[in-house]
């Protein structure tokens, strides 16, 4: 094929294509002689070897309510394999590597009718363009600047099952019927509309009339929705649109940039800035100095668009190419362009193009943006309201005042002065505060500070801690409160001297005047009945019923814990650990375990009277490991042998839990139960349950019963367990319903964890359960703790989510208090704020260290405050914001159907939206959608919310899983919930072996994914690896130590320990995401096709659900609608 300008009259058939082979700009930075080099990298190949199959020409149709392309445009083809990485096959979904190797051109230049292109005085920049399109091929780019509607309206898409080449669309004539709530119709065009049009709705010229002029002043933001840094101008007349409410807001007129998911357009004659003749072929566009966009993360060229949901499936096909010379162009209406198929089509049968999911904010976009602009300068907390870089960001903070983003995110950071004000926008107000957060090594821990025998110095009044808002005056002899305003007293051994500035002399060598974060030793006025507690203590319960001796767990767990128990949590660089252990075996009896030391062998006690539940001994019960070492291995040998040849399948676990407690009490200490549990406790006792799972109650009112506690006798269980500082982790390894909403309400109330291993087998799953109790008894620990917020005048904590118990209206009581663990604070406005003063925010965590030493952990936040909404918008995190919306919701269905629960999500979200719409943005269209800069991911991430399996179950959900992930959620910071609605999907053919990155995720769609690519998945609790079927041999080779795809075997759950780079390299990616999460995961190898790829598939987030929830685009179409009706 020759260089020439490429342009096929429309509609008319024309000569197949051959491959992908060109020596156009090569894959591998190697650019065609005679063209400049591109000021970007290069951008990801075409997926090779597609089949061409002739299809019937015709003019290429779209669904409705899009303003963007529907099909990708495969590349011109030549006779040279491209180089573009070390597997070349598959690149195809992602587009560029990183967000910055593509600009958008600028967009300033006027459009005209007729054959004439306006030239701007400015010459642009040298473009490298592919081959020109046809107008049908333009049709995309023209869409650009088309009004999204966002009446409903259910036409067929231009999408084609499968991975081959690109489909055309033949003629069609038929529109479909709505389709549940998630169909979006828009009046027939030649029917008068019942939606109001405001003037910026114009109807479509005929062919033959000239096309509206349009002019902007600035393009929007990134998204093809209109974005707010740059709104557009007042009054501005608008490119032509369709009837019916419009949806998102298109983007300037001109020549149109190149999506990043198409080829660009060839030179045009005339064109400002293109170079007469044959256009080179490639992809790097050269921004206009201070204009263009920033393109979404998306796919390339050539892809084939997975059936969107709502949409029929066209045919595919590939189309074919002609070499006629360009026509001259003529207008940029897409329903009026010339074509004998087109013309003939009766008016009201004219189809729209659907949104392209490229146009719309894309989460990776979002987060690969953070990580350029904020990842490589330390974050210093020394400035007020300071919005902190998001949690996919890795970023080193420096402590200068404020805590660090890692114990406190805030939903905005710009709290509103006034209590109308905050109704009127409906942000909420609210902090996630993870008081005992791990942080990175190259960051100090909190500094310890003691006050001696007088404890922390407070305020008289409020009680709120020493912090550098505390202001010192007369010369240093008192301070004012920051949050009541109370003077209080120096005490004589704390004065200091003041600087010129009225700073301390020692402001620099106390943590609590300088630091955000910091620890207090806490005097004996801080412990339970004046005493000092002891070191806290671990009790291992263990099941020896049937089912736990079958699945191997047993002999499993006996073996592990000989060497886990010398990991046990110890205090800075303290030798060993000072936690006592205990062991207890249960079925429908409970056996207790004398280790002594002296003892050669142990001693078992058997308590049989379950109604009455006491500890029979004392001594011996609870002891030191190093002391009891040689005893506790032989009782761990022995206990397998033991119940070896069991028949008992009945278990209690209410009588388990009271063992454990009053073994507590009578040693006068805290201390945490790990309990491994494996059957509904049926037996005769204290706790006993029945089954009540009922799939029925799904969608009814009744459906809350299945969260809430089938009795009461665990609610009053758990407040002993939290006055005791009793804390519960429940281990699960049920092959059937166990209740998890009732056994895991002692866990939930005493701050414990649950882990669930449905269907354990010790050889499958030993890995992930091992790995999840090591971390589990390990991590960094606070027993017997309360926590207390303490805000300045003018906000007041007034509700509290997390996995903990509240016995009054303001302090949280955990029976322990883990480094994972987040509490979820929301504040209410009880006065006016002040803008100069701001908001300030003190959390104090009491608890007892590992070690029996008493601490209070201090964490302070200072937050701005406005009058403008417009500040406060400009200031918030939606991570943060999801987290509270997800944590509100959870706890929402215990008394509300998931209808309501949903419904209401929506609404306040739809009113945070149209409060910015109507306040904050510029004037405009009411068919754009305008989003906040801050919020332009909420939709995305609501749906997510939306879509869960608690909220919208699939009926292959079970309930035992959505009581599970429900109090799983209830204690998840930021970045957990993130990963976890979002999952993060990186395409591993791209991954750079000579690098210690991470390839550039890919968006959580079906569609993003190539035939010839390898995907890993992750969410936090699950891993994937997703292998396409037209993956190369030697990529599979590398990595799986098999010829083929088909000799690839599924069930594997390790990767096998290759020695070449590709399976080191995609080996440690799987070892650093596990050590970034909480929780194991286990590794699922899913091969396209597969009966495995249906549970993947749940995963992709951006496509519509099996259990009826809605793709993003339909759902910011509804979200959109929701909108304009609360506008109107």
């Amino acid at each position: 094929m020759n260089q020439q300008s490429h342009m096929a009259s429309y509609g008319q058939p024309q000569p197949g294509y051959q491959g992908y082979h060109q020596q156009q700009l090569a894959y591998d930075n190697q650019h065609m002689t005679g063209v400049p080099p591109p000021q970007y990298g290069p951008y990801n190949g075409p997926v090779q070897g597609y089949q061409q199959t002739a299809v019937p020409q015709g003019p290429l149709r779209t669904v409705p309510g899009s303003a963007l392309p529907p099909t990708s445009i495969p590349p011109s083809t030549t006779a040279q394999q491209p180089v573009y990485n070390q597997y070349g096959q598959g690149d195809v979904h992602n587009g560029p590597a990183v967000p910055e190797q593509m600009q958008r051109v600028p967009l300033s230049q006027q459009y005209m009718s007729g054959n004439t292109l306006h030239s701007g005085s400015q010459p642009m920049p040298y473009q490298q363009y592919a081959p020109s399109l046809s107008h049908a091929q333009q049709l995309p780019n023209q869409m650009a600047h088309m009004q999204i509607t966002g009446v409903s309206s259910n036409s067929a898409s231009p999408v084609s099952q499968g991975y081959g080449p690109p489909a055309s669309r033949p003629p069609t004539a038929t529109s479909l019927p709505p389709v549940g709530p998630a169909a979006y119709s828009a009046p027939p065009q030649n029917v008068p509309s019942s939606t109001p049009q405001d003037n910026s709705l114009l109807q479509h010229p005929f062919p033959g009339q000239p096309s509206p002029v349009s002019t902007f002043s600035s393009p929007p933001t990134s998204i093809g929705l209109t974005g707010v840094n740059h709104p557009p101008s007042v009054g501005m007349q608008r490119p032509p649109t369709m009837h019916g409410q419009p949806l998102p807001g298109q983007p300037p007129s001109g020549p149109y940039p190149p999506q990043p998911n198409h080829r660009s357009l060839g030179p045009q004659p005339g064109m400002p800035g293109a170079i007469p003749g044959a256009p080179t072929q490639g992809f790097q566009m050269h921004p206009a100095p201070n204009q263009g966009f920033v393109p979404q993360q998306n796919g390339s060229f050539g892809q084939m668009r997975a059936p969107q949901p709502n949409y029929a499936t066209p045919s595919t096909g590939a189309p074919n190419y002609s070499s006629q010379p360009p026509p001259q162009q003529k207008r940029l209406d897409p329903d009026s362009i010339p074509s004998p198929q087109l013309n003939e089509l009766p008016t009201q049968k004219k189809t729209r193009h659907r949104i392209d999911p490229d146009a719309i904010p894309s989460p990776i976009q979002v987060i690969e943006d953070d990580k350029s602009n904020r990842g490589s300068e330390p974050f210093s907390t020394g400035v007020r309201g300071q919005v902190p870089p998001l949690v996919t960001t890795d970023f080193v903070v420096k402590d200068q005042g404020n805590a660090s983003p890692r114990f406190i995110r805030c939903a905005t950071y710009n709290i509103p002065c006034t209590s109308d004000m905050a109704k009127q926008c409906q942000v909420p107000l609210t902090t996630v505060i993870k008081p005992l957060a791990t942080l990175p090594a190259d960051e100090s821990h909190p500094f310890i500070v003691d006050h001696g025998e007088t404890g922390p110095i407070r305020c008289n009044r409020c009680k709120a801690y020493m912090c550098p808002y505390m202001q010192f005056i007369e010369g240093g002899r008192r301070f004012q409160c920051a949050f009541c305003s109370c003077v209080t007293e120096v005490l004589p051994h704390y004065f200091q001297h003041l600087d010129h500035t009225g700073k301390r002399m020692d402001y620099y060598d106390r943590p609590e005047l300088s630091l955000g974060s910091y620890e207090f030793l806490a005097t004996v006025d801080y412990c339970k009945n004046n005493k000092f507690p002891n070191p806290p203590a671990f009790i291992f319960m263990i099941d020896v019923s049937y089912n736990a001796l079958k699945s191997g767990l047993v002999h499993l767990l006996c073996e592990e814990l000989k060497t886990l128990l010398d990991f046990l949590p110890r205090e800075g660089n303290a030798e060993e650990s000072a936690i006592r252990v205990g062991f207890v075996t249960y079925n429908k009896v409970l056996h207790f375990y004398n280790v002594k030391s002296t003892l050669a062998q142990p001693q078992m006690m058997v308590v049989s009277d379950v109604a009455d539940m006491f500890v029979p001994l004392l001594d011996g019960f609870l002891v030191n490991v190093n002391e009891s070492r040689a005893v506790i291995n032989s009782l761990l040998e022995q206990i397998p042998e033991m119940f070896g040849d069991t028949r008992e399948t009945e278990t209690v676990f209410g009588p388990v839990i009271q063992a454990g407690l009053e073994a507590l009490k009578a040693a006068e200490c805290a201390g945490k139960l790990f309990i491994f549990h494996s059957t509904l406790p049926l037996a005769e006792a204290p706790g006993k349950l029945k089954n009540r799972d009922d799939k029925k109650l799904i969608n009814t009112d009744k459906e809350k019963t299945l969260f809430q506690p089938q009795t009461s006798f665990y609610n009053n269980l758990a407040k002993e367990c939290v006055a005791q500082g009793c804390c519960v982790d429940l281990f699960l390894f049920p092959n059937q319903y166990v209740d998890v909403a009732t056994l895991g309400l002692v866990t939930y109330q005493t701050g414990g964890s649950i882990y669930k291993y449905t269907y354990f087998q010790a050889q499958a799953d030993g890995e992930r359960f091992l790995n999840d109790l090591h971390r589990d008894v390990r991590k960094v620990i606070g027993f017997d703790a309360v926590m207390r917020v303490r805000t300045s005048t003018g906000i007041r904590a007034t509700d509290f989510f997390g996995s903990f118990y509240m016995s009054n209206t303001t302090d949280v009581e955990l029976a322990a208090l883990d480094c994972d663990k987040t509490i979820m604070v929301e504040f209410k406005h009880d006065d006016k704020l002040n803008e100069d003063s701001g908001a300030q925010i003190q959390c104090a965590l009491l608890y007892t260290s590992c070690s029996g030493q008493r601490r209070l952990r201090i964490h302070n936040l200072s937050l701005n405050c406005c009058t403008q909404l417009a500040d406060l918008y400009r200031n918030c995190e939606t991570d943060t914001l999801i987290n509270f919306f997800v944590k509100l919701a959870y706890r929402s269905v215990l008394n509300n159907s998931t209808k309501t629960v949903r419904e209401s999500l929506i609404n306040q979200s739809a009113q945070i939206l149209a409060c910015y719409r109507k306040n904050c943005a510029s004037p405009s269209s009411a068919g754009q959608l305008i989003l906040p800069e801050c919020m332009k991911l909420l939709p995305v991430y609501l749906n997510c919310v939306l879509k869960s399996d608690i909220l919208q179950p699939g009926a292959d959900v079970s309930t035992d899983d959505r009581a599970y992930i429900r109090h799983l959620i209830a204690s998840m910071d930021v970045s957990e919930t993130n990963v976890f609605f979002y999952p993060r999907v990186l395409p591993v053919h791209k991954m750079d072996i000579d690098s210690d990155d991470f390839p550039v995720a890919v968006r959580c769609s079906e569609e993003r994914l190539s035939k010839g690519g390898i995907y890993l998945l992750e969410n936090g609790l699950n891993l994937f690896i997703w292998v396409g079927m037209g993956t190369q041999h030697d990529l599979i080779q590398s990595i799986f130590n098999v010829q083929s795809f088909g000799q690839i075997d599924s069930g594997m759950a390790t990767l096998p320990q290759l020695d070449n780079p590709y399976s080191k390299k995609l080996r440690s990616m799987v070892d650093a995401i596990r050590a970034q999460r909480p929780r194991f995961m286990k590794l699922l190898i899913v091969k396209q096709e597969d009966k495995m790829e249906v549970l993947f598939k749940h995963f992709l987030m951006e496509d519509k659900s099996s259990n009826g929830g809605a793709s993003y685009v339909d759902f910011l179409c509804h979200m959109h609608k929701e909108i304009r009706q609360l506008l109107s």
